[in-house]
């Protein structure tokens, strides 16, 4: 069979410039841009690049050109690209069994419960698939512990959120939101879910104060998606404090913040030391990038009150899945990558402090978690920048219009920061030229 094959290609004719032409036109970013727009839901809008593959803090389009990847797949890919423990965990659990569901047992499961719990300080994981997942089962979670526990008012729970957050895009968390465009024809909404200003500290106590049936607060350490925006010192901690004097849970959403993004292992570990919040979401960084993986982390007597039957998951604490996550996690804690974070994020962010440019309103950091924000009146916004980074090889994208953030994974090292940093100042000039254009 196989010699016959191989005197099929030795006869065939080499290829015609046509056929040429027609293989690159299929190999461009335009090919698979339009093929997306005419399948694919348009409830996206990408920057007009297709990437191919990834290798640490790098990506390359389908035609061939790299670039810095300062998105990072929203944090997840926190070890970089394809990193080789996480893709030899994956090749090497998928070689045994994916998928068991929780109607038996599987090994890698009960090994990574036991390693993230015992790292974090925590009794119980429960595990997911996606961050909004892990969100809604510790908005559950909270209900059913005020119910059980705390006896508040039946179907009267109610969990304070804060307006710019952002932990996805179910009807639930939609509800939980102030952003207009988050919520608006998608009602109705799902009641219990009211906000507060973030670093509202006297806000949060007149609400904590007027609502005996609030049963948890549900924080981002810092709001990635609301702009890269950091509280007042010691917010979290005064909230845990104010939680505790209302006999409230404290739930952070560390989707994004956590495992090394912020310089420490946790977004929390800034204002809580080695103190810890009642409900803690883990997802994106907690697999890599690799395949999807989520959860949260809380206390026994909490996590308990949740019997067999009240909550499940297809996917959650499917054996692949949870070989992954021991791999990426271990990767960040054994690698140095925390370190790295803080060591790597005070040169970015002196580098972007140093951008002498009107256009600039405001630069905010912690570790490789760095807001750029423009000012409202220009002619140019986020949008134009990220269009401009992307042309000169280093991709991200805007939030909220006018913030372009900069999340590059926890690895890249100082001649990269540089380098990275020297397209950024190199793009100013060219959107200084733009705005004074326009």
């Amino acid at each position: 069979m196989i010699s016959k094959l191989m005197k099929r290609f030795q006869g065939a004719q080499p290829l015609t410039q046509a056929s040429k032409s027609a293989m690159s036109v299929v190999n461009s970013n335009q090919h698979y841009l339009e093929m997306e727009s005419k399948y694919v839901c348009n409830n996206y809008l990408p920057l007009p690049i297709v990437a191919d593959r990834g290798e640490r803090i790098y990506i390359w389009d389908v035609e061939g050109n790299k670039y810095y990847d300062f998105l990072c797949g929203y944090s997840s890919t926190n070890q970089g690209h394809c990193h080789p423990k996480i893709v030899k965990a994956l090749v090497d659990q998928a070689s045994k069994i994916t998928q068991t569901s929780r109607a038996f047992c599987n090994p890698e499961m009960p090994a990574f419960s036991k390693y993230i719990t015992e790292l974090l300080g925590y009794e119980k994981f429960l595990p997911s698939s996606t961050g909004v997942e892990a969100c809604e089962s510790a908005c559950k979670l909270a209900r059913r512990w005020g119910y059980v526990v705390k006896k508040v008012e039946k179907d009267k729970a109610s969990i304070l959120m804060a307006n710019g957050c952002f932990w996805g895009r179910s009807i639930t968390a939609c509800s939980g939101s102030d952003d207009f465009i988050r919520y608006n024809n998608f009602g109705p909404l799902t009641p219990g879910f009211p906000l507060v200003d973030f670093n509202d500290l006297e806000g949060i106590e007149n609400y904590l104060k007027s609502d005996p049936n609030c049963v948890g607060v549900m924080l981002e350490p810092i709001q990635g998606e609301g702009g890269v925006i950091i509280p007042q010192e010691g917010y979290l901690s005064k909230v845990k404090q104010l939680c505790k004097k209302y006999n409230v849970l404290l739930i952070t959403d560390e989707v994004q913040t956590g495992l090394g993004r912020t310089g420490k292992l946790m977004g929390y570990n800034h204002d809580l030391g080695d103190d810890r919040p009642d409900i803690v979401t883990l997802g994106k960084a907690i697999s890599g990038g690799v395949t999807p993986v989520s959860g949260i982390l809380a206390k026994a007597e909490v996590m308990d009150t949740i019997k067999a039957g009240d909550h499940g998951s297809t996917y959650g604490g499917n054996p692949l899945g949870m070989a992954v996550a021991k791999a990426a996690v271990s990767a960040i804690v054994e690698e140095g990558m925390v370190e790295n974070s803080e060591a790597m994020g005070k040169i970015f962010a002196q580098r972007l402090s140093n951008i002498d440019s009107d256009l600039v309103k405001e630069v905010r950091s912690r570790g490789l978690f760095c807001g750029l924000e423009f000012k409202h009146d220009l002619n140019v916004d986020g949008n134009h920048f990220a269009k401009v980074l992307m042309k000169n090889g280093l991709i991200t994208k805007a939030t909220h219009k006018y913030c372009v953030r900069f999340a590059p994974a926890l690895v890249i090292n100082e001649e990269e920061v540089h380098a990275a940093a020297d397209i950024i100042e190199k793009s100013m000039v060219e959107l200084e030229e733009m705005n004074s254009k326009m």
